[in-house]
């Protein structure tokens, strides 16, 4: 089952970066309920050795498109985002160490294995995934739209994806970019 994870996990990215049309800097925030993963409910059987697999493909896939990765923690720590300081120079950090029990196993491995962790009370990234329905969209830019990936699940989880579009303004007289759409 482990390599299975890591596979989907990184099929997973790889697919929302190719639809979301992400370019190096992009913001991916991660909501992750490692209970679901494993087919139990959201909250009740949180696995830091499943979220170690499924970080490691991800945070894989990431370093290798130049992607930040930002990983929302649990309601516990209302949602807070574990993300490297770099993506994030000018951000105001929280100050909290993210636990298994408290923040999510998902958000404890990102925090060991990011270079320079901070963490934030929000932001507003560029695309997302949602493993086992966390509830991204809060993190997201304002206009979110979602993605229907092939690759729907990691383990037992379901993914929800989304990328996210400037908001059109103007008006009927605008002229709108196409490609950023």
């Amino acid at each position: 089952m482990d390599k299975k994870l890591y596979l989907q996990a990184k099929a997973v990215l790889e697919e929302l970066g190719n639809k979301a049309r992400l370019t190096a800097g992009s913001i991916v925030i991660i909501g992750c309920s490692t209970s679901e993963i494993t087919g139990s409910s959201i909250g009740t059987n949180s696995s830091p050795d499943t979220a170690k697999i499924v970080f490691e493909a991800l945070y894989e896939v990431a370093l290798k498109n130049e992607w930040y990765l930002a990983i929302q923690c649990c309601e516990h720590l209302n949602r807070a985002i574990v993300i490297e300081k770099e993506a994030v120079p000018y951000a105001e950090y929280v100050n909290v160490v993210p636990q298994p029990k408290a923040g999510g196993s998902m958000a404890a491995q990102a925090y060991g294995h990011f270079k320079e962790p901070v963490l934030l009370e929000e932001i507003k990234a560029d695309a997302g995934i949602d493993i086992g329905l966390t509830l991204i969209g809060m993190n997201l830019k304002k206009v979110a739209v979602p993605l229907r990936l092939e690759n729907n699940r990691i383990g037992e989880a379901l993914i929800v994806a989304a990328r996210t579009r400037p908001k059109f303004i103007g008006g009927e007289r605008a002229v709108y970019n196409t490609d950023i759409m």
